[in-house]
């Protein structure tokens, strides 16, 4: 071969943060010693939100799943030593994203930094969170304005940061197809394009600076010569949006810029081991072509289906890009897919059909009437059920899962316990503590920010107008406004909003043909109402606190319902006390509680004492979630009469479980019917 020039590696990240400022700090510092090249910040619910830590929906949930972020002081401390005009931060952070991107700003210049040289990316895709991550705060056409001016504001201030990285992500995660992926993030691209246009803050001759700011963040599942040429079409459909919608000429602006996060939905509880080869793949199908190369990369560590990795199984996921870019040639050749006639068929298709769903959603106003109407929920909602019965069917393999189930004594796993990063309880008592030191302190030495009630006051009066909002931001984060202060003001003028669970217009996905595991199920559901002397069982199915990670509720709600239940499923974002009020007030049979995020220890023990203080301490509560072992058997110890995880895949079987856990608790017999 003739000797040319190495491509430069992607950027290489881990999503990193937990518990503390402090704690995360230390973290990121040794993460760029091991040679990460970029910063990914995972923040915790709360700040996700824009709940103080001392929210009692908060509770359980405060440096869980990222780190608190609550003020300036936070800020400071979480970078404090990373020169931020050095380094290139990524922050996974979409409803209150001009908050942190405020906070960020005046934390730079803290540092002497040149704003116009900071570079990164704020992820900003409001409309992935109505469908699939749920950390939505305000309705559609508010979230869509912060999206819009903070853009507007980047482009003329910021101009090296990337305000927007549409988000198709968690889409797949959610059971979107390739074709829905592409369809609804470039759907969410049009409708935010077409704002930031419309908003007349953009000169004629400042369009391409916005479309070459413009950003996508994608999902990489395991099938990947597919999800390769997912990525080829991704290219060619925005290189065709940009030239005709936009009319932007300059190829560089249409260039297709895209970080991935390799597929965490498909990383098993089973056989977690098998993980490792599963997270290679995904990431050779962003890496491989050079035409449709990744700019930037995450992986997942192996472990993520058991709970919070630990720093070293985050380093053997970097590890793992750092032989591929170093070691392997991957970077000594062209595109090495060009002129394939696989490739090129597959990716011809998924461009028609991706276009004929973009027209769809065009037609019925765009990506945003889409979301008030229900339509992206429903279909993803639908996607993914029939997917489960494909994998539940065994038509879809899952070595370890449903097939190759044998295995011998795991090494990595043998102390579970140890196996995973643990969050000490005792650090929200910590960060509950701080706050309320902050809120006592800030106008005095060595901080002196000014009071925030004017800033606040000034912040809604620029809601209620029509001007940018970012310039009110800033004010409030140099005024040491906190996190709940500054989403509370806004609260107060946009309200907030409950996004449709999909739940109702979802198709029957399994069938209850004579002699099928769903069938015999559904007579055990028939039986257990008659012998109650009730029309239908009814069953709550609720997702305490702040993890709107909703997939598998939804799916546990829409396959209890083909059973013949009577659901009550009321979607994300409550509090234990609503939680049992509308068990008692719809007088179920059973309370299902789903959360990934880790709150499970503190909000499962709450509903149980609440419903032992309503009266109704016979109804049984089943748990759902990322749990380890220890604090299953925690669960159970406290009452909880089942606790189901990833491994638990069989969704008609654990709906015949709860079905048998009805009939414990009204002390009937058990039935002979098998589930």
């Amino acid at each position: 071969m003739t000797e040319r020039q190495k491509d430069r590696p992607w950027l290489m990240r881990t999503y990193a943060g937990h518990s503390t400022a402090e704690a995360s700090n230390e973290l990121y510092r040794r993460n760029l010693a091991k040679g990460q090249t970029g910063l990914s910040v995972a923040f915790d619910l709360p700040t996700q939100t824009g709940y103080d830590p001392d929210h009692v929906l908060a509770r359980g949930e405060v440096g869980r799943v990222g780190v608190p972020v609550s003020h300036v002081g936070d800020m400071r401390r979480l970078f404090q030593d990373i020169p931020l005009e050095q380094m290139n931060t990524s922050m996974t952070i979409n409803a209150t994203a001009m908050w942190l991107l405020a906070l960020y700003q005046v934390v730079a210049e803290e540092q002497g930094a040149d704003i116009t040289k900071l570079q990164g990316t704020t992820q900003n895709d409001i409309v992935k969170e109505y469908l699939s991550r749920g950390t939505h705060v305000f309705p559609p056409v508010p979230s869509l304005r912060l999206t819009t001016d903070m853009i507007c504001y980047t482009v003329n201030n910021i101009p090296k940061w990337n305000p927007i990285n549409i988000c198709s992500y968690h889409l797949q995660e959610a059971g979107a197809t390739p074709v829905q992926e592409i369809a609804y993030a470039m759907s969410t691209a049009i409708a935010v394009l077409d704002a930031v246009f419309a908003s007349g803050q953009i000169a004629e001759d400042q369009k391409g600076d916005v479309v070459a700011r413009i950003s996508f963040f994608v999902n990489a599942g395991v099938r990947f010569v597919e999800e390769m040429c997912k990525m080829r079409a991704f290219g060619r459909i925005w290189d065709r949006i940009t030239r005709e919608r936009y009319g932007i000429e300059n190829p560089k602006h249409r260039r297709f810029r895209y970080g991935v996060q390799v597929n965490s939905l498909g990383l098993t509880e089973a056989q977690p081991e098998n993980n490792v080869q599963r997270i290679v793949l995904e990431m050779l199908a962003v890496t491989l072509s050079k035409d449709a190369r990744a700019r930037a990369v995450q992986l997942p560590a192996w472990n993520e289906a058991l709970g919070l990795p630990r720093p070293w199984d985050q380093q053997w996921s970097l590890r793992l890009q750092q032989v591929l870019a170093y070691e392997s040639d991957l970077l000594e050749y062209a595109d090495i897919f060009e002129g394939s006639h696989v490739v090129e068929a597959k990716t011809a298709a998924l461009v028609e059909e991706s276009l004929a769903e973009i027209d769809r959603i065009q037609e019925m106003g765009g990506a945003m009437a889409a979301v008030e109407s229900g339509y992206l929920k429903s279909q993803l909602v639908s996607s993914h059920a029939e997917r489960r019965a494909r994998i539940e069917s065994g038509q879809e393999k899952i070595v370890g899962v449903n097939i190759f189930e044998s295995t011998e004594p795991n090494p990595l796993t043998a102390d579970l316990d140890a196996a995973i990063q643990t969050v000490d309880p005792a650090v929200e008592a910590r960060v509950v503590a701080a706050l309320k030191d902050w809120r006592d302190t800030r106008y005095q030495p060595p901080f002196n920010h000014p009071r925030p009630c004017k800033a606040l006051e000034r912040l809604k009066e620029a809601a209620k107008g029509t001007g940018n909002l970012m310039e009110a931001t800033l004010e409030c984060a140099r005024a040491g406004v906190t996190t709940g202060e500054w989403s509370g003001a806004l609260r107060e003028v946009f309200g907030e909003f409950r996004a449709p669970t999909g739940v109702s217009s979802a198709p029957v996905a399994v069938s209850a043909e004579e002699g099928t595991a769903m069938a015999l199920v559904r007579r055990k559901v028939e039986l257990t109402a008659k012998d109650l002397g009730v029309g239908k069982i009814r069953f709550l199915v609720g997702k305490p606190g702040l993890d709107g990670h909703s997939n598998g509720a939804e799916q546990i709600a829409v396959r209890a319902r083909d059973a013949g239940f009577e659901v009550v499923y009321q979607g994300i974002r409550l509090t234990p006390e609503q939680i049992v009020d509308a068990a008692v007030a719809e007088d179920v049979h059973a309370v299902g509680l789903s959360i990934l995020s880790g709150s499970h220890a503190q909000l499962v023990p709450d509903v149980l004492v609440r419903l032992r203080e309503a009266g109704a301490p016979d109804i049984p509560v089943i748990a759902g979630g990322i749990i380890p072992n220890a604090d299953a058997e925690q669960l159970r110890a406290a009452g909880v009469a089942a606790v189901f995880t990833p491994k638990d895949f069989d969704i008609t079987g654990i709906i015949g479980r709860i079905v048998d856990e009805i009939r414990k608790a009204n002390k009937l017999d058990p039935l002979e019917v098998p589930a």
